[in-house]
């Protein structure tokens, strides 16, 4: 008998990346990096490091200037959870059966928790060596330490890791109200809520999934659709954005971080090792070649900002380049887009470190394992749009105690480095393709079971 997953086969996701493929043949990676850079110039001219005007003629202007960086970020907000929930439930629809969608989300889940755990203390390890908090002048924490920041600091030395609320942290991942969770955009919630539908639909007979599957694939071509738009005026966004900021805070604030701004990027390289290796062990890949493979969706993240943005082009390379099988790619990459975000742990454990040290906490071994799992749960489902990651570094600094100020001194050099951090992040979700196509088995069909799979069918008649 043929698997129902096999009547109602649809529709890759890869076939919507051609407006992708076209900005990375127009180098948008490198009409980015102008923007960046002509965003500092004008915006070090506006700020008051010249005070060549005034700062109320500064505001005006860079606030004009950042209209088209909000507009982007807007538009790629709007279309993330839409994207995302059509995305996750046709991808178990692309499944070969149903016992391989079974073993597939078992194994993927405990790959994402130990690669998250591990870039978690990657970070943590990272700048603990080199302690990138010491080079900050220590009057900052005197002048941002206010009656309403306390610090507590015996409990960030001796607080204990408390294992009783774990079980009511993994019941409270359930939506009870899936459209409140849409609304305030808790992506872990939005992303079980897609997998328990997705497997409630494909349960169904085909004639009852198909019509529904159809309408979830018009979701997702509008989404790119809008995806497109914004990308048409990604460096424009990306020159107001850094003119605003620049404008705001002054070259020397940039600068007078830098040593943070490379221990991110140290612990980022040694979690892109970490891939490298996987990929080679797992896919037979060289790092070279595998780099070679995967830059220009490395490139796309990187302008873009957004790995939701780039799954088409993601599932495309995976599939094309690296010969993973499409029933893989289709789960893997929209779950990893919004779940595997190994680079946003890695970026929490180093910041926290990071502000922990500018004011001068010591952080037991309690605190940093709360502070791994903080992390775990604050990373996965963190939306994958430009921006969250310092709201998100909020939540984790207030659970451990550590002061929110310290925020105000990452949030200028922020902009650049979450460009990085999406890129291996992407990265991470195509290791895990290769991953889980050696450990996951493709299913031989039977002699009436075989199909061609490159025919796909957008309605179920065809197939009938």
């Amino acid at each position: 008998m043929t698997d129902p997953l096999k009547l109602i086969h649809v529709r890759n996701l890869k076939y919507l990346s051609k407006h992708l493929n076209r900005l990375v043949e127009g180098r948008l990676w490198l009409k980015i990096i102008i923007g960046m850079i002509s965003g500092i110039i004008v915006g070090f001219t506006l700020g008051p490091d010249l005070n060549i005007v005034s700062r109320n003629f500064a505001e005006i202007t860079a606030s004009w200037l950042a209209l088209p960086g909000h507009f982007f970020l807007a538009l790629i907000q709007m279309i993330v959870i839409p994207l995302i929930f059509a995305s996750v439930i046709r991808g178990l629809a692309s499944g070969e059966s149903i016992d391989q969608l079974k073993k597939l989300g078992l194994r993927v889940v405990v790959y994402f928790l130990i690669t998250t755990i591990l870039a978690t203390s990657i970070g943590i390890g990272v700048a603990l060596l080199v302690k990138p908090g010491k080079f900050v002048d220590s009057s900052f924490a005197e002048k941002t330490t206010t009656s309403d920041s306390i610090i507590d600091k015996e409990k960030l030395q001796s607080q204990d890791f408390d294992l009783v609320n774990i079980p009511t942290a993994i019941v409270s991942v359930i939506p009870e109200n899936p459209l409140n969770e849409m609304a305030n955009a808790r992506m872990l919630q939005i992303v079980i809520f897609s997998i328990i539908i997705g497997v409630a639909l494909i349960s169904l007979k085909p004639d009852q999934s198909q019509p529904l599957l159809s309408l979830l694939g018009s979701i997702q071509s509008v989404s790119m659709k809008i995806v497109k738009w914004a990308m048409e005026i990604a460096p424009l966004a990306v020159f107001g954005l850094m003119s605003q900021l620049t404008a705001q805070t002054g070259l020397d604030s940039l600068a007078g971080i830098g040593i943070y701004v490379l221990t991110v990027l140290l612990a980022l390289l040694a979690m892109l090792c970490f891939y490298l290796l996987i990929a080679f062990l797992f896919g037979g890949w060289k790092p070279w070649t595998f780099l070679q493979k995967i830059r220009d969706v490395q490139l796309l993240a990187f302008s873009t900002d957004s790995s939701v943005a780039t799954m088409p082009l993601t599932i495309k390379t995976v599939e094309e380049k690296l010969k993973i099988r499409s029933s893989i790619s289709q789960f893997i990459i929209p779950v990893g887009a919004t779940v595997n975000m190994d680079a946003t742990a890695l970026f929490q454990g180093v910041a926290t470190i990071f502000i922990s040290q500018v004011y001068g906490l010591e952080l037991g071994l309690g605190t940093l394992l709360i502070l791994i799992a903080t992390s775990l749960g604050s990373s996965i489902g963190t939306p994958a749009t430009p921006g969250v990651g310092i709201i998100v570094l909020a939540a984790v600094l207030k659970s451990i105690g550590v002061p929110i100020e310290g925020i105000a001194l990452i949030i200028g050099v922020d902009r650049i480095l979450e460009m990085f951090r999406t890129s291996i992040n992407v990265t991470g979700d195509m290791t895990a393709s290769i991953v889980m196509n050696k450990i996951v088995r493709k299913k031989e069909p039977s002699a009436h079971e075989e199909i061609d799979l490159n025919i796909v069918p957008e309605n179920i008649e065809q197939v009938k």
